[in-house]
This record gives C-alpha cells, structure tokens and sequence, in this order.
C-alpha cells in the first residue's frame, strides 16, 4: 500500500527514533509498504520517520544510481541491485574525506542542495530476518545511507547547510510545510490549513 510521506515540519522528522523487536507488530506488511511508497515517489531511500513512525527502520535501493555513465564500473556494479533494509541500525565510524553532493528528500520536495559527507561507513544494524551484520561501505552506499541514518536520528540533510543556506531555504520549507509544494506523489503536510 503506497502510504503518504511525511512532509517537512513534522515532529516525527525529528525524534530519536526507537529500535525495534523482531515481534513488531505487523513489520512484514509495513516493510513492504515502505518499498511500495519508495518506488511510487521514484526515491532510492526511505526511513519510517517518513511515513509517520518513529522506529530504526529504512529501506535503500539505489539501483536508478547505477545508470549514471560519470561512475566507475565498479561504482555502478555496486550499486546495482543494492536493495536492503536496516533495523535499529548504528553507524559504528565515519572516516575518510569529506566530499558533496547534490542531494534530495522526499520529505522536503523541490529542494536539492550540495551536502558534505565523509566517505565511509561502517555500520551495524539488522535485517528483516533479524540477522545481524557488521558492513563497510563507501562513496554513494555510504551517501545513501547516512542520509537515511539521519533520519532515524532525527536529523535532516537541510541541517547540514550552512546558516546562509538554511535561511535563503527558509520560505520554501514553510511552503513545504505548507503543502504549497506541487509533488507527484502522496504526502501529508503538518501546517496544511484545514478546509481547501
């Protein structure tokens, strides 16, 4: 079921998210949903703060990377067919250089801007089968999911701009906010007035 995603200005955007237990109920079905919304909003990551639950949960696919011709072979083989989900997952280190990207969210639509991550990560966190896993990853997989991380952490890539960025963002967030945004897919917008 393709669920709304959770616009900016949402408290659950910023909660800690909790860990979870293999007995969540209904986890199954909610991981499929998460894919489902993924997909419909053509997103290559999604964490369960975006759609409304405030769990360690998300989901990557960065497949639709895989196609970009400025990548190495090996970059683009690594990244095709990357289709995994993180439970209560814990970036253990980041090391390496500090390098940007121009990245998105489907949490704030329309905004895109250059954000600095380190280049890799070493992560710890469980699969939906509960299956333990300690992995390193680097240049985009890393990218990917340090911006889903942040999201379990409460933690948005607008955060990591410079004062004079976030505030030219300013006015298109609270638009955002708003729900005066023109997006292609489901969402749920916290200060939508009431009655349009």
């Amino acid at each position: 079921m393709i669920l709304p995603i959770v616009a900016y200005g949402d408290p659950v955007l910023r909660k800690m998210a909790k860990a979870i237990e293999k007995s969540h109920p209904n986890l199954e079905e909610l991981i499929n949903n998460m894919w489902e919304t993924m997909y419909n909003a053509h997103g290559v990551g999604i964490a369960a703060p975006q759609i409304g639950q405030p769990i360690r949960l998300f989901v990557v696919d960065t497949t639709p990377f895989a196609d970009d011709d400025e990548l190495s072979a090996e970059e683009q083989k690594a990244l095709k067919g990357f289709r995994k989900v993180f439970i209560n997952a814990q970036i253990e280190e980041e090391t390496g250089a500090e390098w940007a990207f121009n990245e998105g969210c489907l949490s704030i639509p329309d905004v895109r801007e250059d954000v600095n991550r380190k280049d890799t990560i070493n992560i710890t966190y469980v699969d939906e089968k509960f299956e333990r896993h300690t992995e390193t990853y680097d240049g985009l997989l890393a990218r990917v999911i340090q911006h889903e991380y942040d999201h379990i952490e409460g933690v948005l890539f607008t955060d990591k701009l410079s004062s004079l960025k976030r505030r030219l963002l300013k006015n298109r967030l609270a638009n955002i906010s708003k729900g005066n945004v023109k997006v292609e897919y489901r969402m749920r917008f916290p200060n939508l007035k009431k009655g349009r």
